[in-house]
């Protein structure tokens, strides 16, 4: 009985320090990404809807394709590449979520060991 009793409290323990993934919440609206390159922080913008993203960046709009693979993960394909590296397409995860805003990982897919982590603000729906 003890052994149950320990379990139950074990698990509950675990599901209680998950990380929120409300992941669906984020696959469409506008959204705002900030990262730091060198000692520039960068912001850009970009749209989400099911199946189409339109990122602006440094005044320059792009469109890429977005192909759910699960609520939570994501491919993101550019549909006017414009070098080699812009053809590949990447790959993106959402670890965690907070009110407007989640953490994610990324990488070309098939890049397992350069994976990039970012978060995003949800601005609007």
């Amino acid at each position: 009985m003890r052994i149950f009793v320990f379990s139950l409290l074990f698990i509950g323990g675990i599901s209680c320090s998950l990380p929120e993934r409300d992941c669906k919440k984020f696959q469409t609206g506008s959204f705002e990404f900030t990262s730091i390159i060198g000692n520039d922080t960068i912001t850009s913008t970009f749209k989400r809807t099911k199946t189409l993203e339109i990122d602006t960046f440094k005044g320059v709009t792009d469109s890429a394709s977005v192909r759910w693979v699960s609520d939570c993960e994501c491919i993101v394909q550019k549909l006017n590449p414009q070098s080699l590296i812009d053809k590949k397409a990447i790959q993106m995860k959402i670890l965690s979520t907070n009110q407007n805003r989640y953490t994610f990982e990324y990488s070309l897919v098939g890049d397992t060991k350069n994976k990039q982590r970012g978060e995003a603000v949800k601005i609007s729906d």
